[in-house]
């Protein structure tokens, strides 16, 4: 399946398939990350407010000399905020020190102190960020949704006065989502990958099936799984690191043939499991882990 650089947001903004993941990039090298990345042809750029690293992703466009307007940049509005999302965005907006070019809720979970926050309503939250993004939109291009599944997503759209541009999730060979990619490409929602080799040190890189095709290809298995999302219609990936020579590795997209895709999506049948599970925000208890 032909691997296409770009996809075109229902805004109509053009967003890179391709971009730099900033979650625990360390203070001291995330901004080095950025700029080598930037200056070595990535143009999307990846972070959050709960990254902590607002500000030397900001660093890191500006030192890379390449112009903003080439420049796809997410941020996330914490889940600490979901009751002052407009005071949140303005800390993202200085920290970064730029515009975005889409604004995601990172979960669908309000947070206060570390414990849900049964006082508010996500959906609310969403109607406050089309609210801001209305009266914004020199300063937020887009907004969307990360963490949402197929149940939650169908609650949002009932009410959502804005279709969100796209909804950022795990998705890699043991956590396919393919019903979930499948109802927001009905919705018209980009889907973006996160942690699409599984996590740090996955077994998906040492999978059989994963290594037989890196080796067909002469790559690493890591770009083999990269691969995967970004050959997925209407998904764009997001592969991590802050050593050089990964970044550049990582940017190297295959065209993978259907019974490739076929044999690395089965994989999810054997053995699936999460990177990134949500217990630490106490939302399993009120249905979050269900909502697929």
């Amino acid at each position: 399946m032909p691997y296409h650089e770009t996809v075109t947001l229902n805004t109509g903004a053009i967003m890179p398939t391709v971009g730099l993941g900033t979650w625990k990039s360390a203070p001291g090298q995330v901004e080095h990350a950025v700029e080598f990345a930037l200056k070595n042809g990535y143009k999307h750029i990846d972070t959050a407010y709960d990254y902590g690293n607002e500000a030397e992703v900001g660093q890191g466009i500006k030192a890379s000399g390449v112009p903003r307007s080439e420049i796809f940049l997410t941020t996330k509005l914490p889940n600490s905020q979901h009751g002052t999302p407009e005071k949140a965005l303005e800390e993202s907006l200085a920290a970064l020190d730029t515009y975005i070019d889409l604004w995601l809720m990172h979960w669908p979970a309000p947070m206060k102190h570390g414990r849900p926050d049964r006082s508010l309503n996500w959906i609310d939250t969403w109607k406050k960020m089309e609210a801001i993004y209305e009266k914004n939109k020199d300063k937020v291009r887009a907004i969307g949704v990360s963490n949402i599944g197929v149940k939650y997503l169908k609650e949002l759209l009932k009410e959502a006065k804005i279709v969100p541009a796209v909804n950022q999730v795990e998705l890699h060979p043991s956590c396919a989502q393919e019903a979930l990619v499948q109802e927001c490409l009905k919705d018209g929602i980009i889907v973006t990958a996160y942690s699409p080799l599984g996590s740090d040190n996955s077994p998906l890189l040492k999978d059989p099936v994963v290594s037989k095709i890196a080796a067909k290809y002469n790559v690493p298995t890591a770009n083999v799984l990269i691969s995967l999302q970004a050959n997925r219609p209407g998904v764009t990936v997001l592969p991590k690191s802050v050593t050089n020579a990964r970044i550049l590795a990582n940017f190297k997209i295959l065209d993978l043939t259907d019974e490739e895709i076929k044999e690395l999506n089965a994989i999810d049948e054997t053995r699936h499991f999460r990177a990134c599970k949500p217990h630490w925000t106490g939302w399993g208890s009120l249905g979050w882990e269900d909502q697929e």
